[in-house]
């Protein structure tokens, strides 16, 4: 694709430095419930909602722990730290170049309450017409569905749609909406020292 028409952009790892952030959160909630969840699975796991994760780790785990509380103590862990979040810059300038040249939104695993506090604490949401999180879709990525719902919503074909992700959970998910993928991974080791 040489010009798409819309862009999307996940949210945590990709426009904002979140992810250490949101590991610091884990580790309170996981020496307050008693669970084990690594810095490796922490990033392998991505783009996926916190209730996901604490399903999949009550599971294997064998806790007796409520998926959907202990996921609002991780979202309250994670608000104390929000000073500690910051932009990632070659990203959100792809944002700030394209904004009124073409619709930009905005889809992430985290649920919209996180996400639009964290957006205005970046100074960053009036870049995006249509922000799309966790609570707006059933299936969640890799499944296309965040995807797709963020194209509906700024109003262009998935097609003609890039969408720039940093999990490869995403990029599943991008590439099966059809969209054109740009792991920022790649582009922001690319970058000169």
């Amino acid at each position: 694709m040489s010009e798409p028409l819309g862009l999307i952009f996940d949210f945590d790892g990709t426009l904002a430095d979140t992810m250490p952030v949101h590991y610091r959160a884990w580790q309170t909630l996981a020496k307050r419930h008693g669970f084990v969840y690594s810095q490796e699975r922490h990033y392998a796991q991505g783009g996926i909602p916190s209730r996901d994760i604490l399903r999949m780790l009550r599971d294997e785990q064998g806790l007796s722990l409520d998926p959907l509380a202990v996921a609002k103590e991780k979202e309250e862990a994670y608000l104390v730290l929000l000073d500690d979040v910051r932009i990632i810059p070659e990203i959100v300038a792809i944002a700030r170049e394209n904004f009124g040249v073409r619709p930009l939104a905005v889809a992430t695993g985290g649920t919209r309450r996180v996400i639009m506090r964290v957006l205005d604490h970046l100074q960053i949401r009036e870049l995006f017409k249509a922000i799309v999180t966790s609570d707006d879709v059933v299936r969640q990525k890799p499944a296309p569905d965040i995807y797709l719902e963020a194209a509906r919503r700024i109003g262009v074909a998935p097609q003609f749609c890039r969408a720039y992700e940093d999990t490869d959970l995403g990029l599943e998910g991008i590439r099966a909406a059809g969209m054109e993928a740009v792991d920022v991974r790649q582009c922001l080791a690319a970058k000169p020292a």
